[in-house]
C-alpha cells in the first residue's frame, strides 16, 4: 500500500506519485495512524504540467496551478486517486490518469480561470450521468470573460463520458 501525494503550485508545476513507503511516524498523539513517506525522492517519477515554457527553457511548462486535488472516488471517470490541478493558463484542469498527463478544458465562456474543485456523486447507478467534478473560477477581473461588464465568477459542472457517442 502506497502514499500518493501531488505537489503543483507557483515556482512548481510537477506532479510527484509515491508508491513506496520506506519510513513511518506518529503525528500528535498515539491515536493517528502512521503516515508512510517516501524517502528516496531521486527515484520518484516526475510528470510535468502541459504548455509551453519560456524562450531558452522549451523543455518546461510555465502552467503556474493555483490548486491540486485528488479524486479518490472516480467521480469525474478518469479512475480514483487521480491528482488534478487548476490550468489557470489552460482554461481548465489537469489530470494524471494512467500515468498520463490530460486536460479538461472549459470551452467556454473563454478565459475560465479555475481556482477550485470538488466532486459529487449524485446517482451512482446512472454511470457517467450521475458523477461529475464541480469547478469555480476565481478571476479577479470577471468583466475580462466573454459578456463583458456585469460578468459573474462561474461555476461549471464536468462530465466525462466514457465515448464521444454515449448518452
Amino acid at each position: 500500500m502506497g502514499f500518493r501525494a501531488s505537489f503543483a503550485g507557483h515556482g512548481s508545476p510537477v506532479h510527484v506519485t509515491m508508491n513506496k513507503p520506506k519510513r513511518s511516524f506518529r503525528l500528535f498523539s498515539p491515536s493517528v495512524q502512521p503516515i508512510r513517506f517516501y524517502t528516496n525522492l531521486a527515484t520518484l517519477p516526475f510528470y510535468q504540467l502541459p504548455g509551453p515554457g519560456f524562450a531558452g527553457l522549451p523543455d518546461n511548462s510555465v502552467e503556474s496551478s493555483y490548486y491540486t486535488w485528488v479524486e479518490q472516488f472516480n467521480t469525474s471517470g478518469l479512475g480514483e486517486n487521480v491528482p488534478i490541478a487548476t490550468g489557470n493558463l489552460a482554461d481548465g484542469f489537469h489530470a494524471l490518469a494512467n500515468g498520463r498527463m490530460v486536460t479538461l478544458r472549459v470551452p467556454y465562456p473563454m478565459g475560465y480561470y479555475a481556482k477550485g474543485l470538488d466532486g459529487r456523486i449524485d446517482d451512482p447507478n446512472a454511470g457517467w450521468k450521475g458523477r461529475g467534478l464541480w469547478g469555480t473560477s476565481g478571476d479577479r477581473t470577471p468583466f475580462h470573460y466573454e459578456g463583458g461588464k456585469g460578468t459573474k465568477p462561474l461555476v461549471v459542472h464536468i462530465q466525462v463520458r466514457p465515448d464521444p457517442l454515449a448518452h
